[in-house]
């Protein structure tokens, strides 16, 4: 089977002053947010998601598009209050959004992350006894960059499951491959398997200090630019 995933970046710039582009629905849970940060890090997402559902149904209007979340958390999207034939993965980070789409029966999980410090206990708390020791004979100069990369790829799986942080991100083993430390702003591939023995492919991307992850099943061929001034890229799988 192959399928199209869309990736859409969009930033607290890109985002109208005004509302009309919410549902009457959304509007209301927005007017229904007390603080600051909370409301503009909404407003970047659900602009993200429904430039991206509008784009990859041709729509016209943003207005008729809902972002909901299921009982699980996962993003569900409707169209005129009907649900759509879309999958879609959410992240926001540092004033950014990022939004992954695809057909409905593409498990799908996307994430944002900062390259950045943390905590000597992160790796021991968070990863794979075989992660760790990737990380401790990582140059040092790279072990950012490598803990960045496993954690968004983890995230990205247990949204893919539908999970989140409620399962023990240990029980997703990430395979980075060999060239993961070697400077390229392409995309590249990486593997993830669950404890379940299920495998996840996907890719990654970096550019400066942010890094992207998409994790999808089925497998993933190699990610595909768009030409957009939204800054939309395909990815086949």
């Amino acid at each position: 089977m192959t399928a199209m995933v869309y990736w859409l970046e969009q930033a607290a710039c890109d985002v109208p002053p005004g509302d009309e582009w919410l549902s009457a629905t959304e509007a209301a849970a927005l007017g229904a947010m007390r603080f600051t940060r909370r409301r503009a890090d909404w407003r970047l997402g659900r602009w993200t998601a429904k430039r991206a559902v509008a784009a990859w149904l041709q729509l016209d209007t943003l207005a008729g598009i809902r972002i909901r979340a299921a009982p699980s958390g996962v993003p569900e999207v409707l169209v005129a209050e009907t649900p759509a034939p879309v999958k879609i993965s959410l992240s926001h980070r540092g004033g950014r959004a990022a939004c992954a789409i695809a057909r409905p029966e593409v498990e799908l999980g996307c994430d944002l992350e900062l390259i950045e410090d943390r905590s000597a206990a992160f790796a021991a708390d968070y990863f794979t006894a075989r992660e760790q020791i990737l990380i401790a004979q990582a140059e040092p100069a790279d072990r950012l960059l490598l803990l960045a990369l496993l954690w968004s790829a983890k995230e990205s799986v247990l949204k893919a499951l539908g999970e989140g942080l409620r399962l023990d991100t240990r029980s997703v083993a990430i395979a980075p491959g060999n060239a993961w430390a070697q400077p390229c702003v392409e995309w590249r591939p990486i593997e993830a398997r669950c404890d379940t023995g299920r495998l996840f492919h996907g890719w990654w991307q970096q550019s400066g200090r942010w890094l992207r992850t998409v994790m999808a099943d089925p497998a993933c061929e190699e990610p595909e630019p768009t030409p957009s001034p939204a800054r939309v890229s395909r990815v086949v799988i």
